[in-house]
């Protein structure tokens, strides 16, 4: 029996770019031999949904369910403007998805496109799109038009309707089944019918033995239930699986039997040994009580096989992650609100990978350190990685990445960026950082060269006290120069910022956001987003909540979903009344603008007096960073090879042989002098920089340097010469 796998992401997670799990479940399952098809029911509901053939349904749909009761009033107006949205339906989401561009004319000429309630933020925001280009206000004002359609969806058909997430609120701190369970009892809603009609058709063409549903979020939960629910009432031979970030970290104490209603399985951390084994089990080769991390249904009762010693599959040996199957020519780039990183998460078609599994810190308090997607860190080898990139290239005609990492580790983004110049390949790609020290000036622009746009990072609370609380392993004013390094380098930095960690005081709430103030004022700081923090069971604040000085308001351990705690903050703080005015300030500061309004403005509440100088973070970077250099530094040339000339200069009646040397970039010419010999070594020593499959290191330049019988290396490496090819691309990291 050779076994045939369905891999499933349900509704609804991104419209830009699919969800990597099912294409990383795929890619392994390649390496096996074992068959597999993916999709992603988000897009293809949305696709269905936002046609003009769905939107004839939906109106209907309307009409029809409110006859007695009358919408509201931007539900009326959509509805009275039908003919223009279905006229307008099919170019827009074509546009949408890169394939007619010059619709964007149209669109911002502002009298093509149907309005309602979203549109009437456009008056106040019309200064933040002045200097966005035709395509991207389009895209906006595009978006602007979905979310109009949305808002009726959710007016008059389905409340629980979201482009990025559907029923969200059921899957939320679920600790009982109850709710969800009796939504599922109920008929379908509209959504539902869209959905189970695709997957009606997919589950017909393929039929598969294995359904593995993907559930990274709250917001596919739902559907991969009514999903599944379908599966065992229609095809009931197919055996249904659940994985992913939401079961991996909220379902680890699941007792509930009815969920096994739904799934036979459930898997738990890294799905590729536990899914082969799931397989193995269904092929008659493997029994029930050697499955790995899986919960399933034995006399009764829902037992979790555990199987350790069963290992995992090393990052090496996974593959490549396969994206066939979807639909990649149909996801849609929208932008919806005006914030840079945000823009990147749902604009644009972005390949995933992973440099490395786990996180190389591993000590936050705040996070899940001790589940294995943190605690398990493992990095991937840069050749290894650069190869999956080339081969991800040819298959999706896509040279964007965005590495999903909980924390890209300095020294192995420094020998992808390597590997990716050695190349010589054209990529643009994006992750997640710490903002350590490691990231000097040059690490940045090396970062750069390699094609990296934006890193993003937890400044989280900007406060050195609670930083050392958090056990970030950084302070303020580091962060501060890393996020200057990386700007220079014209490298976007977003930063994650937290409010509301246990302990926080007012004081340090206000003292936080002015030095998050001043980081934007210096033009350090890019994008940011405010989060309130979340206690959940798996950190160490969740784990021994007094050492934090924090009480949970329940020890009770729920039967479904456990991952979220309440607590009360023994301090009493009320960080709820923060939220409103962090968020304000950072919208404004993004837009480089009110850094000049008292701190109190910004809250309806007293607040105190902010006990940071005003000229802080700017007297943080005036500090020289104080690093000496290392003599296993890597030196790396980025620039093209020189031209050398020589000619005879005079000077006080002595004549000096010097050497002339004319590099091109880019952008321009510039030429620097050196005495001849020196300029012989200098030029010779780059083209051996350019070519060397291992880079030299810097104690090696200074003993080739003085083996060719030239004076003191420092005093060279400190000249102006030097200096100005270190300004040009001679980089020391």
């Amino acid at each position: 029996m050779s076994t045939k796998a369905l891999l499933i992401t349900p509704p609804f997670t991104q419209l830009n770019t699919p969800y990597p799990a099912t294409a990383y479940i795929k890619g392994f399952l390649n390496t096996k031999g074992i068959a597999a098809v993916q999709a992603d029911l988000g897009i293809e509901v949305i696709l269905r949904l936002f046609s003009k053939s769905g939107l004839q349904d939906l109106f209907a749909r309307i009409q029809l369910s409110n006859n007695l009761q009358p919408p509201t009033p931007n539900s009326q107006r959509i509805l009275a403007l039908k003919n223009e949205y279905l006229k307008t339906i099919d170019s827009v989401m074509l546009f949408l998805q890169g394939k007619n561009p010059t619709l964007a004319h149209l669109i911002c000429s502002e009298d093509f496109l149907p309005e309602a309630s979203r549109f009437a933020q456009l008056e106040e925001l019309d200064w933040a799109f002045g200097s966005m280009g035709v395509q991207d206000k389009a895209k906006h004002l595009a978006t602007l038009y979905l979310e109009d359609i949305s808002d009726l969806i959710v007016e008059c058909i389905d409340p629980h309707f979201g482009f990025s997430r559907y029923a969200e609120r059921l899957g939320r701190s679920a600790n009982s089944f109850d709710e969800l369970y009796e939504a599922l009892q109920q008929p379908f809603t509209y959504i539902d019918e869209i959905l189970i009609g695709i997957l009606h058709s997919r589950l017909t063409d393929v039929n598969p033995d294995l359904v593995c549903f993907s559930v990274p979020f709250p917001g596919n939960l739902y559907a991969a239930f009514r999903s599944a629910q379908y599966i065992k009432q229609h095809f009931p031979n197919a055996k249904t699986a659940m994985g992913g970030g939401f079961p991996n970290t909220e379902l680890r104490s699941l007792s509930d039997t009815r969920v096994m209603e739904f799934f036979d399985f459930i898997t738990l951390d890294d799905g590729e040994s536990p899914l082969e084994c799931l397989i193995e089990h269904i092929e008659g080769r493997r029994d029930i009580s050697q499955l790995k991390r899986t919960f399933a249904l034995q006399d009764g009762e829902v037992k979790y096989i555990d199987n350790s010693g069963c290992r995992d599959y090393k990052q090496s040996d996974v593959g490549t992650p396969d994206y066939s199957d979807l639909l990649l020519d149909h996801y849609i780039s929208v932008i919806e609100i005006v914030n840079p990183m945000h823009r990147m998460w749902s604009d644009g078609r972005w390949n995933k990978l992973t440099m490395a599994h786990g996180c190389y810190w591993g000590k936050c308090t705040f996070c899940d350190i001790s589940l294995d997607y943190i605690r398990v860190y493992e990095p991937v080898a840069a050749k290894l990685l650069v190869d999956r990139m080339e081969q991800l290239m040819a298959q999706t005609g896509q040279n964007g990445f965005h590495f999903v990492d909980e924390a890209a580790p300095p020294a192995l983004m420094r020998e992808v960026a390597l590997e990716i110049l050695r190349r010589n390949l054209a990529v643009t790609w994006w992750t997640n950082i710490r903002f350590e020290k490691s990231f000097t000036a040059d690490l940045c622009r090396l970062l750069k060269a390699s094609g990296c746009i934006a890193v993003s990072g937890g400044l989280e609370v900007a406060s050195d006290r609670l930083l050392d609380l958090i056990q970030k392993g950084v302070t303020v004013a580091q962060v501060a120069r890393v996020t200057r390094n990386f700007t220079q380098a014209g490298i976007m930095v977003h930063a994650y910022l937290m409010y509301g960690f246990p302990t926080q005081t007012a004081q340090e709430t206000i003292d936080s956001l002015e030095m998050v103030r001043q980081m934007f004022e210096t033009g350090i700081l890019q994008s940011g987003f405010w989060h309130q923090f979340a206690m959940t069971a798996h950190s160490p604040v969740g784990i021994e909540p007094e050492k934090f000085s924090v009480v949970k308001d329940s020890d009770i351990v729920g039967s479904f979903a456990n991952n979220d705690i309440m607590f009360t903050d023994s301090t009493g703080t009320n960080h709820d009344k923060f939220s409103y005015g962090l968020k304000k300030s950072l919208f404004n500061y993004m837009h480089g603008i009110c850094f000049d309004y008292p701190l109190q403005d910004w809250f309806e509440f007293k607040v105190p007096r902010t006990k940071v100088p005003h000229d802080y973070i700017y007297n943080v970077l005036q500090e020289d960073d104080g690093f000496g250099i290392k003599p296993t530094a890597k030196l790396v040339w980025t620039g093209s090879s020189p031209a050398i000339s020589y000619f005879t200069k005079n000077k006080k009646g002595r004549q000096f042989e010097m050497a002339a040397l004319v590099f091109h970039d880019k952008k321009e010419s510039f030429t620097i002098q050196t005495p001849a010999p020196e300029g012989q070594w200098l030029t010779s020593f780059i083209e051996k920089l350019a070519l060397a499959e291992k880079p030299t290191t810097f104690a090696q330049a200074k003993q080739s340097f003085e083996a060719a019988g030239l004076d003191d290396f420092e005093p060279f490496w400190y000249s102006k010469p030097v200096t100005t090819l270190r300004d040009y691309g001679l980089l020391l990291v």
